[in-house]
């Protein structure tokens, strides 16, 4: 048996080494979603396929190998969400800002430490609910949302209670549109999101809750709606609901969500 491709050069062990930080990368844009298992089924394939070159059994390499490489337009439209937001993701990264580049790495760290008062955001959100006053907040993580300030009224606060409620008091100038938060900054009011063209979602659900699924859509941010309806509070990422029994739960998830 040759056993030649066991010797490594340093091109081999860096092609490896971009090759895991791409599949670990792919693994977080996809991870809580439906197509994650799809990846997992296609990695299994791929790996069969492999193996059965390596055996030598040409048949069966051959039939994979045309399965795997017919399957390319497929995975471009199931993928389609997955690979806009990407793609959003680089042309939106601030490469001259050494904060923009760096948050596009933070997939690279296993442990990412979190300012945002999540609390706050949350206890702001039940005492909206509580009143029936619309709200709508997003919150920052590692995909860049420059592009979204430009829509609304630019701001430097930090994150309260007090601020946050007065935002979205009914006869504040400030109340329609989003609010964004990063870094436990209020960055943004006012802000203007992409509305989604999902035709999945109820039709009891309005013009917020379909800003906030088009904005997880295209982006990793996550979203607080309360609904000025029923007072209602929903947790949205991914471009879908976050179910959750209790505001404990809900506290729970979100912080969870924040550092992840």
């Amino acid at each position: 048996m040759n056993l030649d491709f066991i010797d490594f050069s340093f091109l081999d062990v860096l092609d490896i080494i971009l090759v895991a930080a791409l599949l670990y990368y792919i693994y977080k844009l996809l991870k809580g979603t439906v197509a994650i298992n799809i990846v997992i089924g296609i990695a299994f394939i791929f790996i069969i396929w492999k193996t059965t070159q390596a055996l030598r059994m040409e048949m069966l390499s051959g039939i994979l190998g045309y399965l795997l490489s017919g399957g390319v337009i497929a995975l471009l439209i199931v993928f389609q969400q997955e690979i806009r937001k990407f793609l959003l993701m680089i042309g939106t990264t601030n490469f001259s800002s050494k904060r923009g580049f760096l948050n596009q790495l933070k997939f690279l760290q296993s442990e990412i430490s979190s300012e945002v008062d999540t609390e706050t955001i949350l206890k702001t959100c039940i005492n909206l609910s509580k009143t029936k006053t619309g709200a709508l907040l997003v919150i920052e993580k590692t995909n860049n949302l420059d592009f979204l300030v430009t829509t609304g009224d630019k701001m430097n606060a930090l994150v309260n209670e007090a601020i946050l409620e007065s935002i979205f008091y009914k006869n504040s100038p400030l109340h329609d549109g989003a609010t964004l938060i990063r870094d436990n900054y209020i960055i943004a009011t006012r802000v203007i999101l992409p509305i989604s063209e999902n035709t999945q979602i109820p039709l009891r659900f309005g013009l917020r809750h379909r800003a906030a699924i088009g904005v997880s859509e295209r982006t990793d941010a996550l979203c607080l709606v309360v609904s000025e309806e029923t007072g209602e509070i929903s947790y949205i990422k991914d471009g879908g609901f976050e179910l959750y029994d209790t505001f404990d739960e809900l506290s729970k998830k979100l912080q969870k969500d924040v550092i992840a």
